[in-house]
């Protein structure tokens, strides 16, 4: 009985984590990292590294629905991935060597602001003062996302929608879309890193992985269908209460 509730548990885990990763076009990460560090009682680094196991599987199956629903520019995306997995290589092995009290800090206080940040935009809306970049940029935001993506394995995919929603007005769905594209091959190269340096529980990340592939289309097909506005307040109160959390047990 213990033994079928230990591996049910992380499968039901897994299943609502993939769902919320195809709303939020994150592959379940986010919320996975302070479940694991909470529930589980996992130090950071490893709650990372873990995570990490769901989310390569769960992103190519995001990637997928989202393309399928909205492609996404080939040629744009592919030197936005080239520029993430780059930033993320070099920021990856940093983050192996830190402290997990720093890093748990560094992830909060990231979360906290961003999400701040999200929802002042939505409530002055669009300012005469506004920037709107040429989508010829779009691949710089890779390094961003990807020096975010190895410093805290899923920082890519949380700070590259508001970029592309706020200085090049992409939609949230197609934000989200590229966010996708940019934390995949980034998350292989954050997990082998992670893996090398013994910060990964193998058994736990593959539940979540499974329990996730269930239900992350679900997620993906949800997203599509929410109004932009009622996205974009559900994405940044999403960073908002992860944020809380994070610096609340830290």
């Amino acid at each position: 009985m213990i033994l079928a509730l230990s591996l049910l548990l992380p499968l039901l885990i897994g299943a609502a984590l993939g769902f919320a990763g195809g709303v939020f076009g994150i592959g379940g990460g986010i919320i996975a990292i302070p479940v694991m560090t909470g529930l589980f009682g996992m130090d950071q680094k490893l709650a990372q590294g873990t995570a990490l196991v769901m989310m390569v599987p769960n992103l190519s199956i995001a990637l997928w629905r989202y393309c399928q629903r909205q492609p996404l520019p080939k040629l744009r995306t592919a030197l936005l991935v080239l520029c993430a997995v780059s930033a993320t290589t070099i920021t990856a092995h940093y983050a192996s060597s830190l402290a997990s009290s720093e890093l748990r800090r560094y992830f909060g206080a990231f979360l906290l602001w961003l999400a701040i940040h999200s929802l002042w935009s939505l409530r002055k809306g669009r300012s005469r003062w506004s920037v709107t970049l040429p989508e010829r940029l779009i691949p710089l935001v890779g390094l961003i996302g990807g020096a975010c993506q190895g410093l805290i394995s899923i920082g890519g995919g949380i700070i590259t929608p508001p970029i592309l929603v706020s200085l090049f007005r992409q939609t949230q769905a197609m934000a989200q879309g590229f966010a996708i594209a940019l934390v995949m091959p980034s998350s292989i190269v954050a997990l082998l890193t992670f893996a090398n340096a013994g910060w990964v529980d193998w058994r736990m990340g593959i539940l979540f992985a499974l329990g996730g592939a269930l239900t992350i289309s679900h997620g993906v097909r949800l997203a599509h269908r929410l109004p932009e506005r009622r996205l974009r307040v559900a994405f940044a109160l999403m960073l908002l209460a992860t944020a809380l959390w994070m610096l609340g047990h830290g």
